[in-house]
């Protein structure tokens, strides 16, 4: 099944769910955490412009970068109220309402972005999109992502001890959090656009980012150690609000969500394109680098696995899915 069949069978299921009303031409809000020149919020920009030709001109999206509407949280409830449309979200905020998604935060789940990719685009964690129109009131019609998680820190990370004590910025959510905690590590949620500051002023220690923030964000100015360690993947979710989509017909919403997935697609290929060169201009940086695998977490990952492989039932079938992609 290809993705966009995938997720229009979610959308298949919502209508269901939600009911068919007659059409309307509708000036849709999108709201996104990331800064204007991230590929979230460029291919955000994209498929608004895609629906208002698709549409005839009949609707139009306003895009809101670099956390406009607040934080995800905040967003999170303005979709559920209806009073904002649309979003590119972190899975962070839906994990913590359905802990079936933190399965895809699993260490060590996937071995690099192409195969984070191949595992997003799959059926089965198609399916866990089914869970958000009762879970959190939302309609998910696919997946995107950013590059594999590293930790940049102001002082060198060697190995698992250096971890210990330190300050590491989190996205606010329960998986990471608990991988962290388990490392020795005191993870510390926090913004995205407030992380330069934090690290610059001694606030935090250590962040959790990926290689496309790193750069765009220029975080190696205040944090000159690089732990290359690709030990998680990080999804994202196109999201519209039930209480939207219901007033939705069945051909708008069937328009929204073909184009909204074929962006999606474009954020899930644009990293896999980017993700090699963008490593090779952060290791000529002049970083301290230091190379990790699962072994360097010692019972970190372990650790974790006891608390989620219980908390999140979902976990095993990704794991079977994600080895059957790997072979």
């Amino acid at each position: 099944m290809t993705p966009t069949k995938a997720f229009l069978s979610t959308a298949v299921a919502a209508s269901l769910l939600f009911g068919a009303v007659s059409a309307q031409a509708r000036d849709f809000r999108l709201g996104v955490i990331t800064p204007p020149q991230h590929l979230w919020s460029t291919e955000a920009v994209a498929f608004a412009d895609t629906l208002h030709e698709r549409s005839d001109g009949e609707h139009s999206v306003s895009v809101f970068p670099a956390q406009q509407l607040g934080n995800e949280a905040q967003m999170v409830q303005q979709l559920q109220t209806g009073a904002l449309d649309m979003a590119f979200l972190t899975i962070a905020e839906i994990s913590n309402r359905i802990p079936d998604f933190g399965a895809l935060y699993a260490p060590y789940l996937v071995d690099d972005v192409d195969h984070a990719a191949r595992l997003l685009r799959s059926d089965t964690a198609g399916e866990l999109l089914d869970l958000m129109p009762q879970g959190v009131g939302m309609v998910g019609v696919g997946y995107g992502m950013v590059g594999m998680r590293q930790v940049l820190s102001r002082a060198p990370i060697e190995n698992q001890a250096d971890m210990s004590g330190k300050r590491l910025r989190i996205t606010p959510f329960e998986p990471i959090r608990d991988f962290y905690t388990a490392t020795g590590a005191a993870p510390a949620p926090l913004p995205l656009l407030e992380v330069y500051d934090a690290l610059a002023n001694g606030q935090v220690d250590a962040i959790d980012m990926d290689f496309d923030s790193i750069l765009i964000l220029k975080f190696y100015e205040q944090a000159p150690n690089l732990l290359i360690s690709n030990h998680m993947m990080f999804p994202m979710v196109g999201v519209v609000s039930g209480r939207v989509w219901r007033e939705l017909s069945v051909e708008d919403r069937e328009l929204i969500e073909t184009a909204m997935a074929e962006h999606l697609e474009n954020v899930l290929s644009g990293f896999q394109a980017k993700d090699a060169a963008q490593e090779a201009e952060i290791r000529e940086l002049g970083l301290n680098i230091v190379e990790a695998d699962a072994e360097f977490f010692g019972d970190a990952i372990a650790e974790w696995e006891a608390i989620w492989g219980e908390k999140a039932p979902r976990l095993e079938m990704l794991r079977q899915e994600a080895d059957r992609l790997r072979e």
